[in-house]
């Protein structure tokens, strides 16, 4: 969007990390001024997956419940650690006590049937290759309440230093043609703001990763490419160097 020349604010939010200044400086801008948002991203295959493993149980009494399910989760847990998985990557997600009812057709009142207690955690693994396994062997112990794999990078830096780069590229390419349009021949960056993407998974890219090599028995696992991305936003002055720009 091209705009008549104004005072602006800069804040800068490059590779700083949380904590880092953030810079108010004003700028006469003697040119028109052009703002362009550009985003970029790279595929890199996750190196870490996220799962949920739970245990449901019903007894008839609150008590009961909570304390089978303690006990089968327990083992689970047990089990989670034994397949090499550090505690620090295990994680309570929630606990949950509710009593239960059903519907009774014939007198149309609900009936109380007993209390359902539920106990999740989060497990990163840090091997994707055991995503199956470890599946498996959770279901073996116990666990009959599993969501997931999520897929992530543990350390994104340098995906996003390249994503960074391509953007900043991009959008200098789009603002030098837009300078040369309207009779410019350079520009000036008056400010940067930048904003991270995510880890998110990109399901469309799994077929570009064959299968994981696991036993034929596990649960096939496909881990796809995960993206790390910027976005942008850069304001640049057009300036001439010699004559004035063409009317």
């Amino acid at each position: 969007m091209l705009k008549p020349a104004l005072a602006l604010i800069a804040a800068s939010a490059l590779t700083l990390p949380a904590a880092a200044f953030a810079a108010n400086v004003e700028i006469d801008a003697a040119g028109p001024v052009v703002e362009l948002s550009v985003y970029e991203s790279i595929d890199v295959a996750p190196d870490t997956a996220t799962i949920g493993a739970g245990v449901t149980t019903e007894a008839a009494t609150a008590t009961e419940a909570l304390r089978q399910n303690s006990a089968e989760m327990q083992t689970v847990i047990a089990r989670i650690k034994a397949l090499g998985v550090a505690e620090k990557d295990i994680q309570t997600t929630g606990i949950n006590l509710n009593a239960r009812y059903d519907y009774d057709q014939q007198t149309q009142r609900q009936v109380f049937r007993g209390y359902m207690a539920s106990n999740r955690v989060s497990v990163i693994l840090r091997k994707i290759d055991d995503t199956g396994r470890v599946l498996d062997a959770l279901v073996a112990a116990g666990a009959n309440d599993l969501n997931g794999p999520s897929f992530s990078i543990d350390d994104d830096t340098a995906a996003k230093d390249e994503a960074r780069k391509r953007a900043v590229a991009r959008a200098g390419a789009q603002a030098k043609a837009y300078a040369m349009m309207l009779g410019y021949d350079g520009v000036k960056v008056l400010a940067i703001n930048e904003s991270i993407a995510g880890n998110g998974p990109m399901p469309e890219m799994a077929k570009g990763r064959g299968m994981l090599a696991m036993a034929a028995d596990a649960a096939p696992v496909q881990p796809g490419m995960v993206q790390a991305g910027v976005n942008i936003a850069i304001t640049y002055e057009l300036t001439n160097s010699n004559a004035a720009p063409a009317q």
